[in-house]
């Protein structure tokens, strides 16, 4: 079984497949997202994007997707609670983050000033709700880590990224004290997630190369800094 992921561009995305394939036997493949190995564009010719996992030459491709995957074919590990209202729970909130916050902050990252944090206040609402979902709870899985846990789990090591680099507050400990704190602690604390997180030296490297390309190419022609 193969798993192929992002290099740092894309591994908030990329990285929940990879985290919960631990103890399964599988290949990782790296992927230079500007320059696609003739392996992904086989296995994804339209869709041209990681991360994809590939098992017995069939292709699966979305975190969500191979999270669930995953869940159907490894039983060992439960990412979803067996309470029918609490996987229909965790499923609406993981895809609410994959449709409106991940897009809303990468919308913020590559704006400034009053744009940014116009794009960014819808999205503040789904922490809002899911600090509710934390209370009394270790992982919003309970004592577990489940699949609410990976599909935020990029919270855990992005946003302070994401922070540093537009100087805009997103995770505020006093306003979310279970999520910005507590689980953040817990989640980044797991072996196996510990063991998997990307360089933080290298992450800050590329996402602030990122943000600058980004905004230079924005910026109105004949502008300087």
């Amino acid at each position: 079984m193969k798993c192929s992921r992002g290099e740092w561009k894309q591994e908030a995305d990329t990285k929940p497949a990879q985290e919960h394939l631990d103890g399964i036997e599988h290949d990782t493949i790296f992927e230079d997202l500007d320059n696609k190995s003739p392996l992904l564009l086989q296995y994804k010719p339209v869709y041209k994007q990681v991360p994809v996992l590939v098992q017995n030459g069939n292709p699966i491709s979305g975190s969500l997707i191979i999270l669930e995957y995953i869940e159907e074919t490894w039983k060992q590990t439960p990412l979803l609670l067996e309470d029918p209202y609490e996987k229909a729970t965790a499923r609406f909130w993981a895809k609410l983050n994959d449709e409106k916050l991940l897009p809303s902050t990468g919308q913020a990252f590559i704006k400034q000033g009053k744009e940014q944090k116009e794009s960014i206040v819808p999205a503040m609402e789904i922490p809002k709700c899911v600090e509710e979902l934390l209370k009394g709870k270790t992982f919003f899985g309970g004592e577990n880590i489940g699949i609410l846990d990976l599909a935020f789990g990029w919270i855990a090591t992005i946003v302070s990224l994401f922070e540093e680099i537009t100087g805009l507050k997103m995770i505020d400990s006093e306003k979310f004290p279970l999520l910005s704190a507590a689980w953040m602690e817990n989640f980044s604390d797991v072996p196996v997630i510990k063991e998997n997180w990307p360089p933080q030296d290298k992450l800050i490297t590329k996402f602030q190369a990122m943000h600058e390309t980004y905004l230079a190419a924005a910026a109105p022609k004949g502008a300087t800094s």
